[in-house]
């Protein structure tokens, strides 16, 4: 069985673009994202994955992911995902011998930047670079399922908020104001 170990965070300003040591530009659109598991395509350069996920807004869930041909994916984005599509820019940074991924989004999502870590093993440390904002993982809006149903471009200024929600509403509540803690990205 595949497993993701990932954790989500906020960038605090730019210094991580000099320490890049490549990136790839990406699109991805979700052919379905229900309670159980979200199915997401992504082209990324000159490939493309058919990608499957599990186990909700945390830290370590199932996955699993397949090589599939460009012309399908793509085809798969223009006939079967609904819009809008994520797309973005990743930045590869090393950094204290581990790779972040910082997500730069455009389009829809244009100005949000997150930068993930994955990790080999839960609980495992890890050496926070100084441009790294707050920890994400546990809020849904951060997730890029949840940004085809609700695209960074609408989010309120709370919403842009990692603390939102302290006030007692919930800013990842569902559509009908119930809380999808259990729906994947």
């Amino acid at each position: 069985m595949g497993r993701e170990i990932e954790h989500k965070f906020l960038v605090a300003g730019g210094a991580w673009r000099a320490a890049a040591a490549r990136r790839t530009k990406m699109v991805q659109g979700y052919l379905a994202g229900g309670a159980r598991a979200s199915v997401r395509v992504r082209i990324a350069g000159d490939r493309a994955w058919l990608n499957v996920k599990g186990g909700g807004y945390v830290a370590s869930r199932q996955e699993f992911e397949y090589a599939i041909p460009v012309d399908d994916a793509r085809e798969m984005l223009e006939s079967l995902c609904d819009g809008p599509l994520v797309e973005k820019t990743r930045h590869f940074v090393p950094h204290g011998g581990l790779e972040w991924e910082v997500d730069e989004f455009h389009g829809r999502n244009e100005g949000l930047v997150v930068a993930e870590l994955e990790l080999d093993r839960e609980g495992q440390p890890f050496d926070r670079p100084p441009w790294l904002g707050p920890e994400v993982t546990h809020l849904p809006r951060y997730y890029n399922v949840r940004l085809v149903e609700h695209p960074y471009s609408e989010w309120t200024a709370a919403e842009r908020e990692p603390d939102a929600g302290r006030d007692g509403r919930d800013p990842d509540a569902g559509r009908d104001g119930e809380p999808d803690a259990g729906r994947p990205a």
